[in-house]
Order: structure tokens, then sequence, then C-alpha cells
């Protein structure tokens, strides 16, 4: 039997109060109750240099002699569990306590020293002061009512500004009722996903190749995943069989080629649901600007926005832009889902996008990424081929033929403490040309001429 008695006082002198639980059975006497405490202390309940209850007031709340309790604080004393002094409280001892968390273990993969991994902005970039100028509005002129259990919609105010602010820089039909704002992208097209299974979508395609790990996402929330082709036009909409299709139509990842205009209608003809994921579609870098396909078919794309390349993934804000149709199921996924985005993280974006320094922060990085760009191009080995149009955080190198392989690229990179990627894990089949996925975006601005510089002595070294 586990019982809680409450205590309100200890040895040599008073005491607020303090509630102990021990699991003791009276018909075990002192011996039990000794082992109770020890128990509570190996276990980590009663904390090192804890005050314990006094022997008077422990020994009222259990019902036994106040001798009983002094002798078995006296013999866990003697232990090493308990810590006396003359005219001072009984501690808990250091000695007698569970021992202290091992120290954090370094990560299995710790950070490369040259960051070239794809999908990652410049972390220290991120617009410090301009976020906590827009968190401090948001917490003088947002109401109390906005910090407590939220629409699973997203918060008003930020559904209202996205609304405003993709149709003006990435021409969407936005609607505030048709928005939704996701715990990420990852929890994007999971909702998705399992809301469109719950309307008797049982299949969705990805491009092929894609990135495996929004493929694992979709699939675990029923439908059956296949693949569709991908050349230099995009999406091979002609091999589209599946109800429901993600693409990346402006950017697709990882080729970097663009969804054709032909292949843009023709898709929007072809009756499937399709997630466009505009993953990076703010930061296009030869002026001519691609519209979302949204606009062609609103009540037919679910168009997908994040923060997580404009400022950083650690924010967790995604956004989805629904069909009508879509409003509702996708609601009750989120209430399903049980995950949330944090309402002032939802609240300073509003602020940041509504004040313009979101705008400013974006166009500053994309000078900065097209000024990246094209330094790396410059310096690329003559047998190295990049692909793709000039946008986004990440360029795709396609390594000559007959030599070398991509796992020898990428050892080439290991050597050298390059962080990079493969383009092989990237296909849904095997026998699939490989290359590398350059990710120009993630060094820290002082540090990128030295990542790259070092790309380029492996790419020499395993071309020459």
């Amino acid at each position: 039997m586990a019982d809680m008695w409450s205590s309100s006082g200890v040895d040599g002198g008073p005491s607020s109060g303090l509630d102990v639980h021990l699991d003791w059975q009276p018909a075990t006497g002192r011996s039990g109750l000794a082992a109770a405490i020890r128990a509570a202390i190996r276990e980590g309940r009663w904390q090192p240099d804890a005050a314990v209850p006094s022997t008077r007031a422990l020994a009222q709340d259990l019902g036994v002699a106040r001798g009983t309790v002094t002798r078995v604080y006296a013999d866990l004393a003697a232990e090493g569990y308990l810590r006396t002094a003359q005219g001072a409280p009984t501690r808990v001892a250091t000695a007698g306590s569970l021992p202290q968390s091992a120290p954090r273990q370094a990560p299995r993969d710790p950070a490369p020293r040259w960051d070239l991994r794809p999908g990652r902005p410049d972390l220290t970039a991120f617009p410090r002061q301009a976020w906590l100028s827009a968190t401090r509005r948001a917490l003088l002129r947002t109401p109390a009512s906005a910090f407590g259990y939220e629409s699973e919609l997203g918060a008003p105010e930020l559904r209202d500004t996205l609304a405003g602010y993709l149709a003006r820089a990435r021409g969407v039909v936005a609607d505030p009722a048709r928005i939704v704002v996701c715990h990420g992208y990852s929890h994007a097209i999971a909702v998705l996903s399992r809301a469109l299974f719950g309307l008797g979508v049982g299949e969705v395609a990805f491009e092929n190749p894609s990135l495996g790990m929004y493929r694992s996402i979709a699939a675990a929330q029923g439908p059956r995943v296949v693949g569709v082709p991908v050349d230099e036009h995009g999406l091979d909409v002609s091999a589209l069989d599946s109800p429901a299709v993600v693409v990346t139509a402006a950017h697709q990842y990882p080729t970097g080629v663009t969804l054709a205009p032909h292949r843009r209608a023709a898709l929007t003809r072809s009756g499937a649901y399709v997630l466009e994921d505009d993953y990076d579609g703010e930061f296009r870098f030869d002026h001519q600007q691609v519209g979302a396909l949204q606009a062609l078919a609103p009540e037919r794309v679910v168009y997908a926005g994040t923060a997580s390349k404009t400022l950083a993934p650690a924010l967790r804000l995604a956004w989805l832009v629904l069909p009508r149709s879509l409003v509702e199921p996708v609601r009750a996924a989120m209430a399903d889902s049980g995950s949330r985005p944090a309402v002032l993280n939802q609240l300073a974006l509003a602020e940041l996008i509504d004040s313009g320094a979101y705008d400013r922060h974006v166009r500053r990085s994309r000078a900065e990424y097209r000024s990246r760009r094209t330094r790396l191009l410059a310096a690329l080995p003559d047998s190295v081929r990049p692909e793709g149009i000039s946008a986004g955080l990440h360029l795709l190198l396609v390594l000559p033929p007959g030599g070398p392989t991509e796992t020898q690229a990428l050892a080439a990179c290991r050597r050298r403490a390059i962080g990079i990627e493969g383009l092989g894990s990237h296909w849904m089949d095997a026998n699939r040309p490989g290359g590398l996925i350059v990710g120009y975006a993630a060094p820290a601005k002082h540090a990128f001429a030295g990542a790259a510089q070092t790309l380029i002595e492996a790419l020499h070294e395993i071309t020459s």
C-alpha cells in the first residue's frame, strides 16, 4: 500500500511544511520504513540536500513512536543516506542519492567542419533583432485570450497576414478561412495525407527523385506511395496515374528544374489532388519569376509554404492553403494529431511580415545566396556539370561519365570534413545516376569561402 504523509516540521527548527511520499506498509515496521526512505532517495524522489520531515512530524503522520523514526534516521545517517547536524534540519546526503545524469554524449553525427548540407539556410543570418521586436509587439498587442487553446487552423492573425503575403509574393489565391498553420512541413504533409486517406485516397505519387523522408511520412498515414519520373521539364504528368501527387513545381528537389508551362497546365487538368511544396519559392535569382501552381486550380491544388528556409527550421512554422473541400478534413486531422505550432511564434511571424521586416530579410538573403551560387559555379572543375535553374539553396552537381562514382565523391568530401549529400538516396529505384547535392546556403557568411574552396579541392582530386 502506498500512502502520502504530510509533515509540518524538521529536526532542529520550524518548517513551512513538507509533503513526502513513502511506499511503506505499517506491518513492515522499522526495517520497512528504512527501506522505503532508501528507495525514495535512490529513485530521486527525495533530492540531494533536501530537508526531510522532523522525527516528531513524521512519527505523528505515520502513527508510530517518535523513537522508531529517530532510530531509522540514525541508521540511514550512518549508511550515508541522511546528514544530521545539531540545531539544523536533517537533510538528504548526496552520497545516498541516485547518481546525477551522465554527461551529455556527443551526437552520433557531429556537425561537419564545412557544412554544405542541402535544405539549410544560413542560421547566423536569422534576424534576431527584428524577431525580438516583432515578439515584443505581439505580446503588447495580443489579448490574453489568444494564449488559450487555439483553433486547429492556427492563429487568426497569422492566417490573415499570410493570405495577403502569399497573394502578393507568390500569386496564391488565399483566403484566411482556407489556411491552416502547421508544426513544420513534416506535420503538414502528415495531416494532409491522413485527411486524404480518410476521403478514400489510397495512393499518393511523389516525384522520382524526391526526399525520402516525406515519402515515409505520407506512407505512415495510410496511402500507398508511388514514384513518377522527373526530366528536364519537371514531373512527367503523362505518367501520373494516382489520385494525389506531391510536386516541387517552382524548383524541383533535388534536380533543380522548374515544371514547364505545358505540364503545369496538364497537371491542373489531371483531376488529381496536388500538393505544391513551395519550399524555397522566394529564392529565384534569374529575375524570371514563376508564380504558384495553385493559382491555376485553387480547388485542386494545396499550396504548402514554410518559414524553415527563409528564417529557421527551429521555428516549426509551415502553412497549407486548402481547397474548400479539404478544409474540414484537414481541420479534423489537425485535431487528431494534437500538434500545434507555438502561438507566440505565429503572432511574431505575423508582426514580422506586417512590419516589412520579413521582406527585407528575404531580399538580403536572396542577394547573398545568389552571390554564393555564382561564386561556386565559377570555381567548379569543367568536368563537373551543374544542373537546375538559378534558384533555391542547393545545387546538383552531376559527375562525369565513367567516374568517379558518387560513393567516391562522398568519401573524398568526408575526408575533408565536408557535410554534403548524394543524389543516389533520393531515387525510388536502383541503378540511377549519382551526383552531389550542395547546400551553399548552410555555411555562415564568413565560412562560405572556406567551405567552397574545400569542396573544389575534393572535386579536383576525384576528377583529375
